[in-house]
C-alpha cells in the first residue's frame, strides 16, 4: 500500500479537494507551482503502464476533476499542466497511478535540456 492509498482512506491526513467513488484529489505537500494538486484513482492502478479498459471511467473522471480544480482554483483561464509519470526513467516516486495538476504560474517548456539533461 502507498502514502496515496492511506489518504484515499483517511488514514493520514491531507487537503483533499474531492473525493468520490472513483478519484480523490488533495494539495501536495511539496508544491511545485503555486497550485499542485494531485489527482488519484482510487483504485491501486501502479503505473500508466498498468492501466487497463476497466479503468477508463477513473481515467476520465481524472481529466474532469482537473477542470473543475483548475476553475476552482482559479488558473483555468490562464492555462494549466497536467502530468503523469511513469516508472522510473519517467519520474514517477509513487508507484500508485497520479496526475498532477499544476498552475499559478508560466510554467516555462515541458522539458528543459537536450538528451542528457
Amino acid at each position: 500500500m502507498t502514502i496515496f492509498g492511506k489518504i484515499i482512506r483517511r488514514e493520514v491526513p491531507a487537503d483533499i479537494l474531492y473525493q468520490d467513488d472513483l478519484v480523490t484529489a488533495f494539495r501536495d505537500t511539496g508544491p511545485q507551482a503555486p497550485t499542485h494538486v494531485l489527482i488519484v484513482p482510487n483504485a491501486a492502478i501502479p503505473t500508466a503502464a498498468d492501466v487497463t479498459a476497466r479503468d477508463e471511467a477513473a481515467l476520465g473522471r481524472m481529466f474532469t476533476v482537473a477542470r473543475k480544480i483548475a476553475e476552482q482554483e482559479g488558473i483555468a483561464e490562464k492555462g494549466y499542466r497536467l502530468i503523469v509519470n511513469c516508472r522510473e526513467d519517467g519520474g514517477q516516486e509513487v508507484f500508485h497511478l497520479h496526475m498532477h495538476l499544476l498552475g499559478g504560474r508560466p510554467l516555462g517548456r515541458m522539458l528543459t535540456g537536450g538528451p542528457n539533461g
